[in-house]
């Protein structure tokens, strides 16, 4: 019978049991043998040293196989405990794949690399969307005061001017000057009835060209 185990790290009474060679917790355990009582256990670590296990026997790992906790939920551990003699031994497994690691790595990558993404841009236009409002309304307000401004300036300036030519009241008693139109032409040109040299029109000399006559 085979039982083969990939042990993340393990302690023996609360001491790391590590790969003889180079010290690191991480190796695998392989038990294999027609016999379990007769079969050898050895160890490889992840820098491909090899040893056999003098303290370990098919029979305990077969335990440690049993006795795991196993993993539910992706961020289980699967870990173990027995009892070797009067000395504990226990660890953490390499996790094994299941279901539960599959919908997350799905759902983080939907998550992270779709659905994420598209909210922030999401977001982004709905902000964008209420900044355009609120900028074209302080605009129209900055350019109403402005236009306020402007012609509260333009007032100012009107009365003060008026102040120093000594202000503007009109004569209640003025009457416009009576006007004497020319009888001679019209707006001070006679109309010609001739082409000649193109001209059709000449300054009336009875008013000089004034349209009106004293």
């Amino acid at each position: 019978m085979a039982v083969e185990l990939k042990i993340v790290e393990m302690t023996l009474d609360g001491l790391p049991y590590t790969c003889p060679d180079c010290g690191t917790g991480a190796f695998t355990l392989d038990g294999r043998g027609p016999i379990d009582a007769l079969a050898s256990v050895w160890g490889t670590c992840s820098n491909y040293h090899s040893w056999e296990d003098q303290l370990l026997t098919i029979a305990d790992l077969e335990a440690i196989n049993y006795v795991r906790s196993g993993r539910e939920r992706a961020e289980d551990e699967d870990t173990f405990a027995i009892q070797i003699g009067s000395a504990l031994l226990e660890g953490t497994l390499h996790p094994d794949l299941i279901l539960d690691d599959l919908k997350r790595a799905t759902r983080d990558v939907y998550w992270k690399r779709i659905i994420k993404p598209a909210l922030r841009r999401r977001k982004r236009a709905a902000i964008r969307a209420v900044k355009r409002p609120i900028r074209s309304a302080k605009a129209a307000v900055t350019g109403a005061a402005s236009d306020t401004v402007a012609a509260a300036k333009a007032a100012a300036i009107e009365a003060a001017w008026t102040t120093q030519v000594g202000g503007y009241q009109p004569d209640p008693d003025y009457t416009p000057a009576p006007i004497n139109p020319c009888p001679a032409c019209t707006d001070g040109y006679i109309q010609l009835d001739t082409h000649l040299h193109g001209i059709a029109r000449v300054r009336c000399s009875v008013c000089s060209g004034t349209g009106e006559i004293d």
